[in-house]
């Protein structure tokens, strides 16, 4: 093996300007590998942290995944005569002992959950209307699994507890009615109620319709004010593992009854989007090392056109056809890795570079930062992939240099 090393080396440093043709061909394929793929992973990894930072692990609400089989069909399954357009009663919609179910999923390890009554309701403001999404909630429980608290740019969620009547509304809605804390406001909803509310806090998440549309109030207001007395229509779990969402949602689903849906299961579109963006994206950036490993190719080839006589010699005293081989694989496999180390170093600057550069999109009053990914396996990736290119380029002259005949070689012989 000491020999073919040796061998090697002297062969490349007896083309020195290909060499490093095909050296600065991997290090640039290395580097914009990483810089790519830092930049999508990087974007990747921030669109699904505020998907799901800003969304509910797991949503329990008060619906089932499939209708629930009517009282006669149950009695007589099969039955020969069937009853059609059969009225349900009417009930008070909501989770019912939305207490004892509550505990129940309280005991499931590593999640926090928090009971929420949503409803629709009007809110009018000085001859304005605006149709809103009223959310009761208990402010200690709610702080544990959404960052509304995060959000706030006037007062707290504590400050309902302190306020009966108190609305936290968004910075949208703040905005169009002109209101700030202390203003007051009328709220009507489908079931008839009722009440004058007092904005006591003022969020902004940096969704425009959130921030116009959504509000939130104590959980005994809102079941006052939407007639649902004792009931909540949803839990909101956050789990200390958001990648076990869909399995924990399926197993709350078939202990409660009611539809459990996890993140993941609420934006399958968008996953499948991000996974068709990730296969073009190494599409792309390997496409880079393919065309770096024609410089290989190339230079190896020539290197075997120049040493027919050498490799005859070599045959010739006792080499056998694969040591010839492992010669020019270990020329492309030293390329590959002296390629990959300055691709790393330039990758590595590239990103540093990336990441200081800040950005100001229209309509955006926070700079924002173009997100990169640092996570390690995009290094080894980087240089499996250099490696193999660079290994598949060295084969086809290195297979060919195997198979010279040394005694047609040596006679003169084309």
């Amino acid at each position: 093996m000491r020999v073919q090393l040796t061998i090697a080396f002297a062969h490349l440093r007896h083309r020195r300007r290909s060499t490093l043709v095909s050296l600065m061909g991997i290090m640039l394929g290395v580097a914009f590998f990483l810089a790519v793929s830092a930049l999508m992973r990087g974007s990747e990894e921030d669109f699904l942290k505020r998907l799901v930072d800003n969304s509910p692990h797991i949503t329990v609400s008060d619906q089932f995944r499939a209708a629930r089989r009517q009282p006669a069909e149950l009695r007589w399954p099969g039955a020969a005569v069937a009853i059609s357009n059969i009225k349900p009663p009417v009930e008070t919609r909501g989770i019912r002992s939305y207490r004892s179910k509550l505990a129940a999923i309280e005991q499931w390890p590593g999640l926090r959950v928090a009971p929420v009554l949503r409803g629709s309701a009007v809110l009018s403001f000085a001859g304005q209307q605006q149709g809103v999404s009223l959310s009761g909630i208990v402010p200690a429980r709610m702080q544990a699994v959404s960052t509304i608290d995060e959000q706030m740019v006037m007062g707290t969620l504590d400050d309902l507890a302190a306020n009966p009547n108190g609305l936290v509304i968004g910075q949208g809605l703040a905005d169009k009615f002109q209101l700030g804390l202390g203003s007051t406001v009328n709220m009507v909803t489908a079931s008839g109620g009722t009440r004058t509310m007092k904005v006591v806090g003022i969020f902004r998440s940096g969704n425009a319709a959130y921030d116009e549309g959504e509000t939130f109030t104590l959980l005994k207001r809102a079941q006052v004010i939407l007639a649902r007395p004792d009931r909540v229509n949803r839990f909101i779990i956050q789990l200390a593992n958001p990648h076990a969402a869909r399995g924990v949602a399926a197993d709350i689903e078939q202990q409660l009854g009611y539809k459990a849906v996890s993140w993941s299961e609420a934006s399958e579109d968008i996953l499948s989007l991000l996974q068709v963006r990730n296969v073009i994206m190494y599409s792309v950036v390997t496409a880079i090392l393919v065309v770096a490993s024609f410089g290989i190719y190339n230079t190896i080839s020539t290197i075997v056109i120049d040493k027919r006589r050498d490799i005859a010699i070599l045959k010739a005293i006792g080499f056998e056809a694969s040591d010839i081989r492992r010669i020019f694989l270990y020329q492309g496999t030293i390329i590959g890795l002296l390629g990959s180390a300055a691709g790393l170093l330039l990758g590595y600057a590239m990103m540093r570079i990336l990441a200081q550069v800040e950005l100001k999109p229209p309509g955006v009053t926070d700079v924002v930062h173009l997100p990169v990914w640092w996570g390690a396996e995009q290094y080894l990736l980087a240089v499996a992939f250099a490696l193999a290119a660079c290994l598949g380029a060295a084969y086809l002259p290195a297979n060919k240099a195997g198979k010279l005949q040394p005694v047609d070689t040596l006679r003169g012989a084309t």
